[in-house]
């Protein structure tokens, strides 16, 4: 578990905390989370993203190849374009997640430094004949964050000559003589983007980015905003004893791409029926003393268990959003369920490419 570049180049950078998160060591907080995951909603907060691994597939097979690999279409993705994918085993279990870009060339797959070890060597058991290199980057190159409806301005302030991005687009940059790729978010209702470039700009940039008017978040701030978004952390949230249709992600399912590892499973249940269980959102009032773990009750029978808490400030109300997998047939969107011994609402995740936006909407139905 090694620092990020940013934290090794953190003299002086102000963090109340530095702590594990995602496979790396970086800042947990910089001072009240509650109102760093303000920024990061309503404002703008940076973020530390050296816990995102970057690896590159080069080679003539390359495309085709990854598209044998993982359960999105990598075969019909348009160059500066990316898309969201598992990786799964024969069996149909999910062995990671990842976000791969058509870099023109190459293939970028950018993944949780976690999750590295594993892909890699998944990846090293289906090369056999084919022609595909693949290189570990994630010592070349960094990446910081940024989100929130002031993310463009501040980017602008920052000395960044570039428009809003589509979702998962990637486009390069110069900046300072610092040459970068800039990613827009997923959820383009919600403004956000990744900009990656080397170790030894990650200083400079997290220092214009500040004095361009952005708030420094923590991993723990990033937690709060990634729950109350209702995403799914691989490791969390998603586990290999999880099959694609439990975890309600449709935007990393494809169904006209052809054979992958795993595919047989994944269309064997979709055609024959849902699975039994589903990855959904609950909503509690005020502040729940819930733990990870915890088991959901309807009519005192246990239908399912919390995976991810947190207890946030909303339109200055205090919430507890839980995420976690329910039987499907109780996990309808209002139904009044039993987690521990609080009383909670069953609230919609993301499952289009609209990231945030379903989990947003629902709360907005249950004010307090």
């Amino acid at each position: 578990m090694g620092l990020t570049a940013l934290q090794a180049h953190g003299e002086g950078l102000g963090a109340a905390e530095v702590g594990e998160y995602r496979g790396a060591s970086t800042a947990v907080r910089f001072g009240d989370p509650q109102a760093e995951f303000a920024a990061l909603r309503d404002g703008c907060g940076v973020y530390d993203l050296g816990f995102r691994a970057k690896i590159s597939l080069t080679g003539g097979d390359r495309v085709r190849w990854l598209n044998g690999m993982v359960t999105n279409n990598i075969r019909d993705l348009a160059e500066g374009h990316g898309v969201y994918a598992f990786l799964l085993n024969p069996q149909g279990r999910i062995l990671g997640d990842l976000h791969a870009y058509h870099r023109g060339e190459s293939i970028a797959v950018d993944t949780d430094c976690g999750q590295l070890e594993k892909i890699l060597a998944t990846f090293d058991h289906y090369i056999i004949m084919d022609d595909v290199e693949v290189n570990d980057l994630s010592a070349e190159i960094s990446a910081l964050g940024i989100s929130g409806p002031r993310s463009h301005e501040v980017l602008k302030s920052a000395g960044f000559a570039v428009g809003p991005l589509q979702a998962l687009h990637v486009q390069t940059a110069d900046w300072h003589g610092f040459e970068c790729t800039l990613v827009g978010g997923e959820d383009e209702s919600r403004p956000a983007y990744e900009i990656w470039l080397a170790p030894d700009g990650v200083r400079p940039l997290w220092n214009a980015l500040l004095e361009a008017g952005a708030t420094p978040a923590g991993s723990e701030a990033l937690e709060m905003h990634r729950i109350v978004s209702g995403i799914p952390r691989y490791g969390v949230d998603i586990r290999e004893r999880d099959l694609p249709q439990e975890t309600e992600q449709a935007r990393a399912l494809n169904f006209n791409k052809g054979c992958y590892v795993g595919q047989e499973i994944v269309e064997r249940i979709r055609s024959r029926g849902a699975v039994h269980r589903k990855f959904s959102g609950f909503l509690v009032e005020g502040n729940a003393q819930i733990a990870s773990g915890t088991k959901i009750v309807v009519a005192e029978k246990e239908v399912g268990e919390i995976t991810s808490v947190a207890s946030v400030r909303l339109a200055n109300q205090a919430k507890t959003i839980a995420l976690g997998y329910i039987r499907r047939e109780v996990g309808t969107p209002g139904r009044e369920v039993m987690i521990g011994t609080e009383k909670a609402i069953v609230i919609q995740v993301p499952s289009s490419e609209k990231v945030g936006s379903q989990t947003e909407a629902a709360l907005q139905q249950h004010p307090a």
